[in-house]
């Protein structure tokens, strides 16, 4: 594995090479430094860059080891960290990158790209990074399944929307206009679904009468087993996004 020698200190790192990547990039995770290369760079090019950046890499690599040497102080939202999403628990990997703007992926887990400008205790940019993506990701959810319901009952609001309720996970006003809980992205996806189902059956009953109900097991047969996971754990939905 190479190295990149500053001072008295050297730093292991993995060189890996992209026919696709637009520009040399650095990323930092605990533990572990890689640097991604053009296809046509040559080893003159790779070590032009990597003079350019040997200050930033050596004082985030001091940085992370820092966090690892006192992980029980660090904030929550680091890498190895579980983030809550559908009802599950999913890996969330923090890397630190000589870009310029935060990035959030997903694939088998969260992995938040932070930009060099991000300083040492960036808890609160992670944090609100990810509720954007969340956010973005429950309204996507909504819409769809919402247009799905549309399409087969012929339910169609005046408007559907996520909104940081206080109360409730979801509303029908009198004008058929929908609110949702965006917190239900911690639930998994068939509890979305009743609840967005709920909501839009008030736009033939607006009680919760029997009438209602009957109708709600119509479009949603299996409600109950949603309706009931929600009632056991509405108090644990994202909580350390909320508290």
């Amino acid at each position: 594995m190479p190295t990149l020698q500053i001072g008295r200190k050297e730093i292991p790192y993995e060189l890996r090479r992209s026919a696709t990547a637009l520009e040399r990039r650095i990323t930092i995770t605990p533990g572990h430094v890689e640097v991604l290369a053009l296809t046509r760079d040559n080893d003159s090019d790779i070590a032009g860059f990597l003079e350019r950046k040997r200050q930033w890499v050596f004082n985030t690599v001091r940085e992370m080891e820092r966090i690892a040497a006192s992980r029980h102080a660090v904030p929550r939202f680091i890498t190895g960290s579980k983030i809550p999403y559908r009802g599950r628990n999913m890996k969330l990997v923090v890397r630190r990158t000589d870009a310029e703007r935060i990035a959030v992926t997903y694939r088998n887990g969260f992995t938040i790209d932070l930009p060099h400008w991000a300083g040492t205790n960036a808890d609160q940019l992670v944090v609100s990074e990810l509720k954007l993506w969340l956010r973005h990701c429950v309204r996507r959810d909504v819409k769809q399944i919402a247009d799905h319901y549309g399409r087969r009952f012929g339910l169609v609001p005046r408007s559907i929307r996520v909104a940081d309720l206080i109360h409730g996970w979801g509303s029908c006003g009198p004008e058929g206009n929908i609110l949702i809980n965006w917190h239900l992205i911690f639930a998994p996806k068939k509890v979305l679904d009743y609840v967005v189902v709920h909501e839009l059956a008030h736009l033939r009953h607006r009680s919760h009468g029997s009438e209602f109900w009957d109708y709600v097991a119509v479009l949603a047969p299996d409600f109950q087993t949603s309706r009931s996971w929600l009632d056991g754990h509405q108090h644990q939905l994202g909580a350390d996004f909320l508290n």
